[in-house]
């Protein structure tokens, strides 16, 4: 209730601020401008929504694939750990708006290089949380699988796998709140369809309610689907303890 308060009042605040005519309302539209767009251009925004779902939900599945894969090999050899983990760091500091013309002259504007965008912002925090999470067994727990006579592969599904699940969950977490931005990040570096170029196409139309409309219905389905993962976690982590859980 205080959430849908405040939101109110922002609102309220805002279409108060472009009424009085404090800014042009072709550099920021009005709530109610927006709510007229998204209604108006209702047809256009969801085809669009369909393109930039479909790259933001691939892109995700690749990076927790590839996350959870590297955060398992690295595990299991620090050699590779030490030989794979400063360049995963180092690719994180690399713009990407300076690769992304390179990937579409490379493999065109289909939805190819907007998955391997996606998939590039995304799995680092998968690595880093999963990773984390499987060096945080009790050393008492690897004793006592030794004295059962475990081997290395029973330890992994029956100990650690599991005590890292949680962490593994926070880190794919965080990685579907970036998937939207970095979908829109891709996009804007070349598309012919999605939400992102939409935005640009408004805007270099002057049409800056459409642009807004645009961004809105990114944000509302980050909310969506950061609140859909919410869910999936619960019931993946219910037979978990609760003080396990970060």
């Amino acid at each position: 209730m205080a959430a849908v308060l405040i939101l109110a009042l922002l609102l309220g605040a805002w279409q108060l601020y472009v009424d009085t005519g404090r800014v042009d309302d072709l550099v920021l539209a009005s709530p109610s401008q927006i709510a007229q767009a998204l209604w108006d251009d209702r047809g256009l925004l969801a085809s669009n929504l369909a393109v930039t779902a479909q790259e933001v939900g691939l892109g995700l599945l690749v990076a927790l694939l590839l996350g959870l894969g590297l955060a398992v090999a690295i595990h299991f050899s620090p050699a590779l750990r030490r030989a794979l983990y400063p360049l995963m760091v180092g690719s994180q500091a690399i713009p990407i708006p300076t690769v992304a013309p390179l990937l579409v002259f490379w493999l065109g504007f289909g939805i190819l290089p907007k998955l391997v965008i996606v998939a590039a912002i995304c799995f680092f925090p998968v690595v880093v949380a999963t990773t984390s999470g499987l060096n945080r067994i009790d050393p008492e727990l690897h004793k006592l699988m030794r004295t059962l006579d475990a081997s290395r592969w029973q330890t992994f599904r029956l100990i650690e796998l599991p005590t890292a699940l949680p962490a593994a969950l926070s880190g794919a977490r965080i990685a579907v709140a970036v998937a939207v931005i970095a979908a829109y990040l891709a996009e804007q570096s070349g598309s012919t369809s999605g939400l992102g170029r939409l935005v640009t196409q408004a805007g270099n139309n002057l049409d800056t309610p459409r642009a807004y409309a645009a961004v809105v219905l990114l944000a509302a389905f980050a909310v969506a689907l950061f609140a859909l993962f919410g869910i999936a976690e619960r019931l993946l982590l219910r037979h978990q303890p609760k003080d396990r859980t970060p």
